[in-house]
Protein backbone atom coordinates (compact mmCIF):
# COMPACT_ATOMS: atom_id res chain seq x y z
CA UNK A 1 0.00 0.00 0.00
CA UNK A 2 1.29 3.50 -0.50
CA UNK A 3 2.31 6.10 1.97
CA UNK A 4 0.60 9.59 1.73
CA UNK A 5 2.30 12.02 -0.25
CA UNK A 6 4.20 15.28 1.04
CA UNK A 7 2.51 17.92 1.43
CA UNK A 8 4.31 21.22 0.30
CA UNK A 9 2.43 24.70 2.10
CA UNK A 10 3.52 27.58 -0.03
CA UNK A 11 3.45 31.13 1.50
CA UNK A 12 1.36 34.05 0.37
CA UNK A 13 3.85 36.26 1.74
CA UNK A 14 6.81 34.34 0.10
CA UNK A 15 8.42 32.85 2.97
CA UNK A 16 10.08 29.50 2.74
CA UNK A 17 8.07 26.81 2.15
CA UNK A 18 7.95 23.97 5.13
CA UNK A 19 7.26 20.43 4.55
CA UNK A 20 4.39 18.83 6.50
CA UNK A 21 2.24 20.06 8.94
CA UNK A 22 3.27 22.05 12.14
CA UNK A 23 5.85 20.44 14.36
CA UNK A 24 8.88 21.47 16.90
CA UNK A 25 10.94 24.60 15.38
CA UNK A 26 8.59 24.96 12.32
CA UNK A 27 6.42 28.15 11.64
CA UNK A 28 3.07 29.16 12.63
CA UNK A 29 1.19 29.40 9.54
CA UNK A 30 -0.26 32.72 9.15
CA UNK A 31 -4.44 32.69 9.45
CA UNK A 32 -5.94 33.43 6.04
CA UNK A 33 -2.80 34.39 4.05
CA UNK A 34 -1.99 30.92 2.85
CA UNK A 35 -1.72 29.07 -0.20
CA UNK A 36 -2.20 25.25 -0.69
CA UNK A 37 -0.56 23.17 -2.93
CA UNK A 38 -0.63 19.28 -2.40
CA UNK A 39 2.19 17.12 -4.40
CA UNK A 40 2.32 13.75 -4.60
CA UNK A 41 6.02 12.77 -3.85
CA UNK A 42 6.73 9.77 -6.05
CA UNK A 43 5.75 7.32 -9.10
CA UNK A 44 3.22 5.29 -6.62
CA UNK A 45 0.21 6.98 -7.30
CA UNK A 46 -1.91 5.63 -10.30
CA UNK A 47 -2.92 8.11 -12.25
CA UNK A 48 -6.57 9.40 -13.19
CA UNK A 49 -8.29 6.78 -15.45
CA UNK A 50 -9.53 9.12 -18.43
CA UNK A 51 -13.02 8.20 -19.47
CA UNK A 52 -14.13 8.41 -23.10
CA UNK A 53 -16.89 7.27 -25.54
CA UNK A 54 -17.44 4.42 -28.11
CA UNK A 55 -19.30 4.23 -31.39
CA UNK A 56 -19.79 1.05 -32.82
CA UNK A 57 -21.94 -0.11 -35.79
CA UNK A 58 -22.48 -1.10 -39.74
CA UNK A 59 -22.83 0.35 -42.60
CA UNK A 60 -24.89 -1.15 -45.42
CA UNK A 61 -22.83 -1.57 -48.42
CA UNK A 62 -23.26 -1.70 -51.69
CA UNK A 63 -22.93 -5.22 -53.56
CA UNK A 64 -19.67 -6.41 -54.80
CA UNK A 65 -19.34 -6.24 -58.16
CA UNK A 66 -19.36 -9.23 -60.26
CA UNK A 67 -15.65 -9.07 -61.84
CA UNK A 68 -13.82 -10.63 -58.98
CA UNK A 69 -10.98 -8.56 -57.22
CA UNK A 70 -7.54 -10.97 -57.40
CA UNK A 71 -6.39 -11.57 -53.85
CA UNK A 72 -9.29 -9.61 -51.83
CA UNK A 73 -7.09 -6.04 -53.47
CA UNK A 74 -9.21 -3.30 -53.56
CA UNK A 75 -9.72 -1.29 -56.79
CA UNK A 76 -11.35 2.01 -57.46
CA UNK A 77 -14.57 1.87 -60.07
CA UNK A 78 -16.29 3.99 -61.72
CA UNK A 79 -20.31 3.56 -61.61
CA UNK A 80 -22.79 6.35 -62.68
CA UNK A 81 -19.73 8.51 -62.74
CA UNK A 82 -19.16 7.78 -58.68
CA UNK A 83 -16.20 6.21 -57.51
CA UNK A 84 -15.79 3.63 -55.00
CA UNK A 85 -13.59 0.74 -53.69
CA UNK A 86 -14.47 -2.77 -55.27
CA UNK A 87 -15.08 -4.72 -53.17
CA UNK A 88 -17.09 -2.11 -51.12
CA UNK A 89 -16.10 -0.25 -47.94
CA UNK A 90 -16.89 2.67 -46.16
CA UNK A 91 -14.73 4.97 -44.28
CA UNK A 92 -16.84 6.24 -40.44
CA UNK A 93 -15.77 9.40 -39.34
CA UNK A 94 -16.95 11.73 -36.11
CA UNK A 95 -17.35 15.50 -37.31
CA UNK A 96 -16.90 17.96 -34.72
CA UNK A 97 -14.57 20.56 -33.13
CA UNK A 98 -11.39 19.02 -31.76
CA UNK A 99 -8.00 20.28 -30.43
CA UNK A 100 -5.31 20.27 -33.03
CA UNK A 101 -2.43 17.81 -32.58
CA UNK A 102 1.07 19.07 -32.84
CA UNK A 103 1.63 16.99 -34.93
CA UNK A 104 0.71 14.04 -37.01
CA UNK A 105 1.86 10.62 -38.53
CA UNK A 106 3.16 10.22 -41.63
CA UNK A 107 0.87 8.36 -43.83
CA UNK A 108 1.39 6.31 -46.97
CA UNK A 109 0.40 5.20 -50.20
CA UNK A 110 2.73 2.36 -51.81
CA UNK A 111 3.11 1.45 -55.31
CA UNK A 112 3.77 -2.40 -55.88
CA UNK A 113 2.30 -4.59 -58.84
CA UNK A 114 1.12 -1.75 -60.57
CA UNK A 115 -1.55 -0.80 -58.76
CA UNK A 116 -1.70 1.54 -55.37
CA UNK A 117 -1.50 0.08 -52.09
CA UNK A 118 -4.56 0.57 -49.80
CA UNK A 119 -6.45 1.92 -53.28
CA UNK A 120 -7.94 4.11 -50.12
CA UNK A 121 -6.62 6.29 -47.43
CA UNK A 122 -8.37 8.61 -44.72
CA UNK A 123 -6.20 10.87 -43.20
CA UNK A 124 -6.65 14.03 -40.80
CA UNK A 125 -6.33 17.20 -42.43
CA UNK A 126 -2.93 18.19 -42.24
CA UNK A 127 -0.89 14.74 -42.90
CA UNK A 128 1.77 14.73 -44.93
CA UNK A 129 1.29 11.09 -47.46
CA UNK A 130 4.45 9.64 -49.17
CA UNK A 131 4.28 7.92 -52.63
CA UNK A 132 7.22 5.00 -52.24
CA UNK A 133 7.67 3.45 -55.51
CA UNK A 134 7.96 -0.33 -54.90
CA UNK A 135 8.00 -1.45 -58.58
CA UNK A 136 10.71 -1.72 -61.09
CA UNK A 137 9.74 1.06 -63.77
CA UNK A 138 8.69 4.07 -63.50
CA UNK A 139 5.47 5.68 -61.63
CA UNK A 140 4.15 9.58 -61.82
CA UNK A 141 1.69 10.26 -59.24
CA UNK A 142 -0.49 13.28 -59.60
CA UNK A 143 -4.20 14.69 -59.07
CA UNK A 144 -6.47 17.23 -60.41
CA UNK A 145 -8.94 17.53 -57.49
CA UNK A 146 -9.88 20.50 -55.63
CA UNK A 147 -8.66 19.59 -52.56
CA UNK A 148 -4.96 19.13 -53.76
CA UNK A 149 -3.72 19.44 -57.11
CA UNK A 150 -0.16 18.23 -57.79
CA UNK A 151 2.15 16.57 -59.81
CA UNK A 152 4.69 14.42 -58.57
CA UNK A 153 6.77 13.77 -61.47
CA UNK A 154 8.73 10.37 -63.00
CA UNK A 155 10.58 8.47 -60.65
CA UNK A 156 12.27 5.34 -59.26
CA UNK A 157 12.41 2.78 -56.42
CA UNK A 158 15.37 4.48 -55.11
CA UNK A 159 14.03 8.15 -55.46
CA UNK A 160 15.37 9.93 -51.79
CA UNK A 161 13.53 11.68 -50.28
CA UNK A 162 10.01 9.75 -50.73
CA UNK A 163 7.97 11.61 -53.14
CA UNK A 164 5.16 13.23 -50.60
CA UNK A 165 2.91 15.42 -50.35
CA UNK A 166 0.84 17.31 -47.67
CA UNK A 167 -2.84 17.58 -47.52
CA UNK A 168 -3.94 21.09 -45.89
CA UNK A 169 -7.50 21.30 -47.27
CA UNK A 170 -10.25 19.08 -46.59
CA UNK A 171 -11.90 16.59 -49.18
CA UNK A 172 -11.85 13.80 -51.89
CA UNK A 173 -8.61 13.41 -53.63
CA UNK A 174 -8.22 10.91 -56.50
CA UNK A 175 -4.62 9.49 -57.64
CA UNK A 176 -3.75 8.74 -60.77
CA UNK A 177 -0.29 7.70 -62.50
CA UNK A 178 0.57 9.45 -65.61
CA UNK A 179 2.30 6.01 -67.13
CA UNK A 180 -0.12 3.36 -66.10
CA UNK A 181 -3.50 4.33 -66.83
CA UNK A 182 -5.38 1.75 -64.79
CA UNK A 183 -3.92 2.92 -61.84
CA UNK A 184 -6.39 4.57 -58.96
CA UNK A 185 -6.47 5.53 -55.44
CA UNK A 186 -8.48 7.47 -53.37
CA UNK A 187 -7.40 9.98 -50.18
CA UNK A 188 -10.49 11.14 -48.00
CA UNK A 189 -9.13 14.19 -45.64
CA UNK A 190 -11.20 14.85 -43.01
CA UNK A 191 -10.89 17.33 -40.26
CA UNK A 192 -11.11 14.89 -37.16
CA UNK A 193 -8.74 12.71 -35.29
CA UNK A 194 -11.44 10.17 -35.72
CA UNK A 195 -11.84 8.01 -38.20
CA UNK A 196 -11.59 4.04 -38.93
CA UNK A 197 -12.22 2.01 -42.42
CA UNK A 198 -15.34 -0.13 -41.92
CA UNK A 199 -14.73 -4.33 -42.46
CA UNK A 200 -15.38 -5.76 -45.65
CA UNK A 201 -19.02 -6.76 -43.66
CA UNK A 202 -19.42 -3.09 -42.76
CA UNK A 203 -18.61 -3.27 -39.61
CA UNK A 204 -16.88 -0.08 -37.68
CA UNK A 205 -15.80 1.48 -34.12
CA UNK A 206 -14.35 4.45 -32.84
CA UNK A 207 -13.17 4.36 -29.29
CA UNK A 208 -11.27 7.08 -27.29
CA UNK A 209 -14.41 9.54 -27.81
CA UNK A 210 -15.02 12.80 -26.09
CA UNK A 211 -17.88 13.54 -24.90
CA UNK A 212 -20.59 15.85 -26.61
CA UNK A 213 -22.80 15.98 -29.51
CA UNK A 214 -21.18 15.61 -33.08
CA UNK A 215 -22.36 14.20 -36.31
CA UNK A 216 -21.22 10.72 -37.52
CA UNK A 217 -20.46 10.17 -40.85
CA UNK A 218 -20.06 7.40 -43.15
CA UNK A 219 -18.42 8.09 -46.57
CA UNK A 220 -19.56 5.04 -49.00
CA UNK A 221 -18.47 6.64 -52.76
CA UNK A 222 -17.39 10.12 -54.27
CA UNK A 223 -21.23 11.13 -54.58
CA UNK A 224 -22.43 9.43 -51.24
CA UNK A 225 -21.71 10.48 -47.63
CA UNK A 226 -24.46 9.67 -44.92
CA UNK A 227 -24.96 11.27 -41.87
CA UNK A 228 -26.58 10.92 -38.42
CA UNK A 229 -26.10 13.14 -35.27
CA UNK A 230 -24.87 11.64 -31.97
CA UNK A 231 -24.51 12.29 -28.44
CA UNK A 232 -21.47 10.43 -26.71
CA UNK A 233 -21.50 10.29 -22.37
CA UNK A 234 -18.15 9.47 -20.66
CA UNK A 235 -17.30 5.88 -20.76
CA UNK A 236 -20.45 4.99 -22.65
CA UNK A 237 -20.99 3.07 -25.72
CA UNK A 238 -23.63 3.92 -28.83
CA UNK A 239 -24.52 1.74 -31.16
CA UNK A 240 -25.32 3.56 -34.59
CA UNK A 241 -25.94 1.70 -37.96
CA UNK A 242 -26.16 3.05 -41.23
CA UNK A 243 -29.17 1.50 -43.34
Amino acid sequence: MNTLPDVLFVFHSGRRAARGGRGPGRPRLPRGRLLLFIVAVGAGYPALPVVAASIEGRVTLPKTRSTPVVNQRYEIVSKAGALSTNPPVAIVYLEGTFPKPASLPVAQIRQKDLTFVPSLLPVQLGSRVEFPNLDESYHNIFSFSPPKRFDLGRYRADERPIPSQLFDAPGLVTLRCDIHEHMRALILVVDTPHFALTSATGEFRLTGLPEGRYVLKAWIDSRTTLERPVELKADGVVRLDFP
